[in-house]
């Protein structure tokens, strides 16, 4: 598979991006560092953090990376090409983010809630999934996009669907008055732009979830968005959803990129809301194609919603947060044999990718096979102390 062109990876507006991210570099102090583009040139601003969660604390954070004042690092077409060979050569990209908490909401699409539910009550087997769906469909017997969440006629469905025993915990979270959010993935552990993501090894029915992920501040401003892959295991969280944990946070399985685009006069809140959400999945053992998209038109709740029931007097977040807003895209496309719908195979491309946004890429490997995590907190502090110590 040919790696993906500057034109394919980056927001169709370039001009007019503020974008910020986070690259490895080599040298005399081996590390991550915060970096800007600029006239095609990608520029080293991590005096102004250090870390991404201090620079979108900033008030002037628009100001700092319109001037672009900082080492010049390499072009982006390198950063790009770098950021896919295998492995990776420095510099390249790391996920955009750093210490702040990687949060994510779950069933915020009426598609995804069905599949949700006929994972649970197939209890993780994908064998049962065709039948479950149309059983599920005629049982609910309405169009669950037009329920706005906590409404009266949500209510009013959920004690129609609790005397019929339709009801279910997917359901509570999808068309009640709260939200599903979970933690998706631990500080400093997401890759980034070009990194394998990994699946774990238990697994035989799983699939990306391509997303918007809103940067939020510690005040709960959303400083603005990129793109992420919610790996999901189905079969595993099918089978219980107290395995959300073992389902959801493994080694590289939370992927975000490739760059975070502030909010300015070019792109805002609104820009996220009338976002479409593609996803692209190539396989290399089987030719496999599988594509399609999210329309962030369709989401149940809104995303400055999502936002305040992630933070607010019941929570706070020191650090901020990234917020994967869901997804509408549950692939149900058989590869393997009739009636037994998607899963990867290893080594699938999978590309996500929104004009605004550019595009998230990542092979796809093992949670056990791949790079252990172990870059944390605390060797963070250890390499800013060395960088400032010169």
């Amino acid at each position: 598979m040919q790696p993906l062109s500057l034109n394919d990876s980056l927001p169709d507006d370039l001009d007019n991006a503020l974008l910020v991210g986070r690259v490895w570099l080599d040298g005399t102090h081996p590390g991550p560092a915060l970096v800007t583009v600029k006239n095609g040139q990608v520029i080293d601003i991590t005096e102004f953090g250090p870390t991404m969660a201090d620079l979108l604390e900033r008030d002037d954070i628009l100001e700092v990376v319109r001037r672009g004042d900082g080492s010049n690092l390499c072009g982006i077409e390198a950063l790009l090409a770098n950021s896919q060979t295998s492995p990776p050569q420095a510099p390249y990209l790391l996920a955009p983010c750093d210490v702040q908490a990687v949060k994510a909401c779950g069933v915020t699409f009426a598609v995804s809630l069905l599949e949700r539910v006929i994972e649970e009550q197939a209890g993780g087997d994908p064998a049962r999934a065709v039948e479950l769906r149309n059983d599920l469909q005629a049982l609910i017997g309405t169009d669950l996009s037009k329920i706005a969440p906590g409404s009266e006629e949500a209510m009013s469905l959920k004690k129609a669907l609790q005397a019929r025993g339709g009801w279910s915990q997917y359901m509570e979270v999808g068309i009640g008055p709260d939200a599903e959010v979970f933690t998706k993935a631990q500080p400093l552990s997401s890759v980034g732009f070009g990194t394998p993501v990994g699946l774990h090894p238990s697994s035989k029915w799983n699939n990306p979830e391509p997303e918007i992920v809103l940067a939020v501040d510690s005040h709960g401003h959303v400083r603005g968005a990129t793109l992420g892959n919610d790996v999901n295991l189905r079969d595993v969280e099918g089978r219980s959803a107290l395995l959300l944990g073992k389902a959801k946070d493994n080694n590289a399985s939370c992927s975000i990129g490739p760059f975070i685009r502030l909010f300015d006069d070019h792109f805002d809140i609104d820009s996220v809301r009338n976002c479409q959400v593609s996803l692209r999945i190539e396989g290399e053992d089987d030719d496999f194609l599988l594509q399609g998209e999210s329309d962030m038109r369709e989401i149940s709740r809104d995303p400055l919603d999502l936002v305040s029931q992630t933070i607010g007097d019941h929570h706070q977040y020191p650090d901020g947060f990234m917020l994967f807003l869901g997804t509408m895209f549950s692939p149900i496309q058989d590869r393997d044999g009739v009636g037994q719908g998607f899963t990867h195979h290893l080594n699938d491309r999978v590309s996500i990718a929104t004009p605004a946004l550019g595009a998230l890429v990542n092979p796809v490997g093992r949670s056990d096979q791949l790079s252990p995590w172990t870059y944390g907190i605390r060797e963070l502090m250890r390499h800013l102390a060395r960088r400032n110590a010169g």
